[in-house]
Formats: C-alpha cells, sequence, structure tokens
C-alpha cells in the first residue's frame, strides 16, 4: 500500500568518496540493468530536495535512484510485467524469492533450463526468483524480449558474480516497502498519478533516428513517437505542480523534443557491445524544471 501523509522529503543517505567526484549510496539494486544510471548519481541525486513529498519513476529497470535517495513514498512503475511481478513480490517476501533464487546452480544449464520455462506456469516466488537468476547470470543485465514476449537474452560467457548478499539484498527490499509498484504504458501511469509536490524521475529507453537502442524491451517498446508524447507528459507534470528530471541520449531529437526546458549535458562511461573493456564516454541530456545550485 501507498503511504500517506508523509512529511516531505529532505535528506538523502548516502556519501562522497574522498575526492568528491564518486557518489556512493548506502543501498544499491539487486538487479543488473543496461543503461542503469548509476554512474550518473553523483548528478541526479542534488536535484531531490526539500518540498518533494513523493518520488515517482515510470521506467524503473535497476532503480538506482530510488535505492540511492530511499524515499519515504514511492512510485514505481514500468511496461514491463516480469519486472514489476518480481519487485511487488520482493517487496513482500524478499527471503522467499532469495532462498529459492539460492536453489539454482549458477551454470548455463540451470540459466538456459529456467530461461525456457513459462513464467506464468510458476508460483509468485518461483517466477520473481527465475527472474532475479536470469538477471544476475545473463548477458550484460540485458532485458530482450522475441517476438512472442520471451526472454531471449543470453547467458554471460564471461563471470558476473553471483546473487548479492543477503544483507544487501533485505536492505533494498526494505526500502522498496516503501513503494507501490504498478505495470503499464509511462503517460497511463503518470496521468493517473502526478499531483503537487511529486518529483518524478524519467529514464526512457533511447530511440535515436528511428534506430532502437540495444536496451529495448522488444520491437514496439519506445521508440521517436514517443518522445513527443514524452515531452506532453512533462508539460503535464509542470502544470500539476510536481517537478521531474529526465536523463536521455544527447541527441537531435531529445534537444527537439524537450526544448524550453533547462538541460545540461553531462558524460559517463558506457560499454560499447556489452563489454567492460570496450568502453567510451558518452554524452547524456537532463532536462528538468528543478533549480539546484552549484
Amino acid at each position: 500500500m501507498e503511504s500517506g501523509g508523509l512529511p516531505c522529503e529532505t535528506v538523502v543517505t548516502a556519501t562522497m568518496d574522498s575526492t568528491n567526484r564518486a557518489f556512493q549510496p548506502t543501498v544499491v539494486p539487486f538487479l543488473r540493468w543496461a543503461g542503469s544510471k548509476r554512474k550518473l548519481l553523483g548528478k541526479l541525486v542534488p536535484y531531490w530536495g526539500a518540498g518533494h513529498c513523493r518520488y515517482i519513476e515510470p521506467f524503473v529497470g535497476s532503480a538506482a535512484l530510488f535505492f540511492a535517495i530511499q524515499p519515504k513514498s514511492a512510485l514505481l512503475s514500468d511496461i514491463n510485467p516480469d519486472l514489476i511481478q518480481a519487485l511487488g513480490v520482493i517487496r513482500h517476501d524478499p527471503a522467499a524469492v532469495y532462498e529459492q533464487a539460492r536453489q539454482y546452480p549458477p551454470n548455463k544449464r540451470a540459466f538456459y533450463r529456467l530461461r525456457a520455462l513459462d513464467p506464468k506456469a510458476l508460483t509468485p516466488i518461483e517466477r520473481a526468483a527465475r527472474f532475479l537468476f536470469l538477471n544476475r547470470f545473463c548477458f550484460n543485465g540485458l532485458y530482450r524480449t522475441d517476438s512472442k514476449g520471451r526472454f531471449n537474452v543470453p547467458f554471460a560467457a564471461q563471470k558476473t558474480g553471483n546473487l548479492p548478499p543477503w544483507e544487501q539484498f533485505s536492505t533494498a527490499a526494505s526500502v522498496l516497502e516503501r513503494s507501490t509498484v504498478r505495470c503499464g504504458d509511462f503517460e497511463r501511469i503518470l496521468r493517473s498519478a502526478v499531483r503537487a509536490g511529486d518529483f518524478v524521475y524519467l529514464d526512457p529507453p533511447y530511440a535515436v533516428g528511428n534506430r532502437r537502442i540495444f536496451r529495448q524491451y522488444g520491437a514496439d517498446t519506445f521508440g521517436l513517437s514517443d518522445l513527443k508524447r514524452l515531452g506532453t507528459v512533462l508539460k503535464m507534470i509542470e502544470g500539476r505542480g510536481a517537478h521531474f528530471v529526465l536523463s536521455y541520449a544527447y541527441c537531435r531529437e531529445a534537444k527537439e523534443a524537450f526544448r524550453g526546458w533547462s538541460s545540461r549535458r553531462v558524460y559517463t562511461h558506457r560499454n560499447i557491445s556489452g563489454f567492460a573493456k570496450h568502453r567510451r564516454r558518452a554524452a547524456e541530456l537532463i532536462v528538468t524544471n528543478v533549480s539546484v545550485s552549484g
């Protein structure tokens, strides 16, 4: 259930390292996610502050910013039903999901056996544990489906690490308890939910020059027409007295779609072809109606 009547947020629990360059959140996501903004948290967190009463994220992914901020009230949503189902079950019964996921051998054979299962034929605990396991051991934390909606990302050839330690997993799950999770299209969710005092963070899949970007779920997940819808939704958010921060690829399409609001170009390192040894410095665009100092 969503909490009500809570005081507005004023504090972010996190630390900076001795060089004051790397943001180190005290709670980290338990999912791997292609396109995660973990490397941009130091630039994103300052937008959250006094006067924000609820956090909303309609393209939730691994929820890196949510876990860094640890709001007292949140609405997390996504169009991905497997992701939302897993978050909902983990929020209510993290121990059962974790114990079930630990039963699966962390090897290629177990991965493909689980991948071949129909998640709708599993219990809620089994389905969430399957999602967690496949996410931890698939290639580059991708979520991709075939034309029939079946998860088809291959097993990671290189070591991705095991399941997160129980303490880390349970701590994140306890923060997740403060949220409501919903599955649906970003525009429908936001139009039905946004109210004055909300803080909305949007990190949609990238659609540049009619090309699908590597982290899209399926063929029709997010395209250039959705950028126009997104621009209209930003006007709605502002009109209701709420704040937003949007992160997107720095490109002509985004600059045109989101002109009229404050924006800045920031840089991060992005893997090429999913391999850490092939990295490049990539520009991203942050668009917002929030004023921050510094």
